[in-house]
């Protein structure tokens, strides 16, 4: 009987390293790239279009979105805080534009310096040049701190409804919602994953979560108990967010995996050959910490990927 699939968006080579203090070299990016793409991963985030003054580690977003449409297996996107960014994005060749909006104007104002309702207002200008190209680019809104901020402490759930029903009438293709800082727990990410779809259908089907406060994977089941069928990761739990004090690592690519395989969902990705991909990482970051829990453990012998 076919399993059913759950897709895994390698995050890593964005928002794993834009809070690193050294820049990767474009070649050892695209090794990361090639690495885990031969254990099965066809869905990255491969880049930030953002000035490089700001985020220097992102500078040659272009040349590796370039690189990773030579494969026509995978599906390439990378976040785009504004206009700009998108059109750059865009004449690279992203298949999907992923555009930020905090539920927390705190957040909001330290991360793009506009308010959430202006962002709004961006992802509609946004969608409008898409719509008069005669590119087939997916435009995909994270709304982040969903769950909480570090700036501004609790954010409404209205709010969170608000801003993403907002960004479906701004002709957005899809929405996530993001636990930018690692603040969410499993109830309270079945409540709010509920209230989203019920306000904008099935245009909500992906989830962001972070580690901080190691309970992410958790989130992650409450998120599939809602019918999300679409989670970011980054390898080795590499990750954060610069503009949110706090929050550090996304969930480990190679423990979501584990996770989801031993559950009998189907993401088309070997295990193995992810574990060697965050081996292959380590010795492009030498010296980095990594999170994830299975690469150090070993895979149980009675797993089946």
């Amino acid at each position: 009987m076919p399993r059913e699939k759950v897709t895994v968006v390698e995050v890593g080579l964005r928002d794993g390293l834009q809070m690193l203090p050294k820049t990767m070299p474009t070649a050892n990016k695209v090794a990361w790239l090639e690495a885990e793409r031969a254990s099965g991963v066809q869905h990255f985030e491969a880049a930030s279009f953002v000035p490089p003054k700001l985020l220097p580690q992102m500078a040659d977003a272009a040349a590796v979105v370039r690189h990773a449409k030579r494969h026509s297996d995978l599906m390439v996107s990378a976040l785009v805080p504004n206009l700009k960014g998108a059109l750059a994005a865009m004449e690279a060749g992203v298949d999907m534009l992923v555009v930020p909006v905090s539920a927390s104007e705190g957040h909001s104002r330290a991360n793009v310096r506009r308010t959430p309702d202006e962002m709004v207002m961006e992802v509609r200008r946004i969608c409008e040049a898409r719509d008069g190209t005669n590119r087939s680019t997916k435009i995909y809104t994270g709304v982040a701190t969903a769950f909480g901020c570090t700036i501004q402490g609790g954010v409404s759930e209205d709010e969170v409804v608000r801003i993403a029903s907002g960004c479906v009438e701004a002709g957005a293709d899809e929405i996530g919602l993001a636990d930018t800082v690692g603040y969410a727990n499993p109830v309270q990410v079945r409540r709010l994953f509920d209230k989203v779809k019920k306000a904008v259908g099935a245009r909500i089907n992906s989830a962001h979560f972070h580690d901080t406060r190691g309970t992410g994977l958790a989130n992650v089941v409450a998120a599939l108990n809602s019918g999300i069928r679409s989670f970011d990761a980054s390898l080795g739990g590499l990750g954060g967010c610069p503009y949110a004090p706090g929050a550090s690592g996304n969930i480990a690519t190679e423990d979501l995996v584990f996770m989801l395989e031993a559950m009998g969902l189907d993401t088309g990705i070997r295990l193995d050959g992810l574990i060697e991909a965050q081996r292959t990482l380590s010795t492009l970051l030498p010296g980095q910490t990594f999170y994830g829990k299975v690469a150090a453990a070993g895979v149980p012998k009675n797993h089946m990927s």
